[in-house]
């Protein structure tokens, strides 16, 4: 499971009881660009495995994210010393027994999301997206110059309508909700200076944010694979441009361009299904066969498409869009061929991803310490539970036809 450091209500006692035995963590504390010291590493792992003399054994198995720097993303000038800086951050973990570091080429946000406490039928709490009010935040909230041209004009007007009936409780929940930062905080963008982060992309497309990725990629690769550490990309999420913003991992062809741009097998995938099964145009499992030896990272969690198939909210793991069985499936299928070629990494590490709010969790912020949105304990359990049954009984099911 994630784990967000020291200050993360889900402690890592959880984490140990619900049956994990990787942690997946990062140094949120130390500010983007600057380098992670062996020391500070040392101590997080320090921490991680503190009761491992008494209790079932945890490692910090994955680096989730190690951040890039803006300025690589936007291909300035400084992007070589934030480079070097990744380079060195790279050696360090590496240095500590680290082998598998994901990150993200988002421009300016992470992940978002309009709504962070959408009601599920069964009374749990989800994530949730709607095409309409990421229109009114960026329309009439934000006031983003020329951002009309981006939405359709039904969703233009029907995105006024609503705005104009929207309380100003309402108004500020749904901006701070679009402007949250990356996860592991609570703090949201400030209103004031976000629109001028947008600003400094006014000249980069989709051409130019792929030729920033790729020569980012082009530089650590080979670093990496020299010290012994696979990196591996998180898709867009969700998987479209937003904000005038490019977006360029997002479909099996942007994975397979990136992949073909710097052909080493530490050039890997975060293959997270919940992002990338938005997109209905994205078939999951054969992504998984075809780019199987690239993928170093799982995120299995699901979401479901609405009526408008630009809305979607997070699913319970085996009730979306994502055909879970199939694609867990095929991610046992390379498991078991690694396996045999002898390969060391044939156990390809994973995690439970975007859990309900749901039983106690929805006591947060009334009886216990509130968590980090689609992080709470509970409805991780119940999806790493199901991930769980389902990879034992797949498990079963190949090895009896071999008998």
């Amino acid at each position: 499971m994630r784990w967000f450091g020291p200050n993360d209500p889900v402690s890592l006692m959880d984490i140990r009881q619900a049956g994990c035995t990787g942690v997946v963590s990062a140094l949120h504390q130390i500010p983007v660009g600057d380098v992670w010291s062996v020391e500070a590493i040392q101590e997080r792992i320090s921490i991680i495995e503190k009761d491992n003399n008494r209790y079932s054994t945890l490692k910090w198995l994955v680096v989730e994210s190690l951040p890039v720097h803006e300025d690589i993303k936007k291909g300035l000038p400084s992007r070589e010393y934030f480079i070097e800086n990744y380079k060195v951050s790279l050696a360090n973990l590496a240095k500590c027994g680290i082998q598998t570091v994901c990150y993200n080429f988002m421009p300016v946000l992470d992940w978002s999301r309009t709504n962070l406490n959408y009601e599920m039928p069964d009374g749990s709490k989800a994530l949730r997206f709607v095409w309409e009010d990421f229109a009114i935040f960026d329309l009439f909230i934000l006031q983003r110059p020329n951002a009309e041209k981006d939405y359709e004009a039904e969703v233009v007007e029907s995105a006024k309508k609503k705005f104009d009936s929207m309380s100003s409780e309402v108004i500020k929940t749904l901006k701070d909700t679009a402007l949250l930062g990356l996860p592991g905080s609570n703090e949201a963008f400030d209103l004031n200076t976000f629109q001028g982060l947008l600003d400094n992309y006014a000249h980069i497309g989709d051409k130019e944010l792929r030729e920033n990725l790729y020569y980012f990629i082009k530089q650590v690769a080979p670093f990496a694979e020299q010290v012994g550490i696979n990196l591996c990309i998180h898709p867009d999420d969700p998987p479209q441009p937003l904000l005038g913003l490019p977006r360029v991992v997002s479909t099996e062809n942007d994975l397979l361009q990136l992949m073909d741009a710097c052909n080493i097998r530490a050039n890997g995938i975060t293959f997270c299904t919940g992002s990338l099964g938005v997109r209905a145009d994205n078939d999951l499992a054969k992504m998984v066969k075809k780019f199987a030896n690239r993928i170093h990272f799982l995120h299995l969690r699901t979401t479901k498409r609405e009526e408008n198939p630009k809305n979607f909210h997070e699913a319970a793991h085996l009730n979306g869009d994502v055909d879970m069985y199939e694609v867990v499936k095929a991610v046992i299928e390379e498991q078991n061929r690694r396996k045999k070629a002898g390969q060391t990494d044939s156990q390809i590490p994973m995690r439970p991803d975007h859990g309900h709010q749901m039983l106690d969790d929805l006591q947060e912020g009334i009886s216990k310490p509130k968590t980090y949105p689609g992080y709470s304990a509970i409805g991780r359990l119940k999806g790493l539970a199901e991930i769980r049954g389902l990879q034992m009984a797949i498990e079963r099911n190949l090895q009896e036809k071999k008998l």
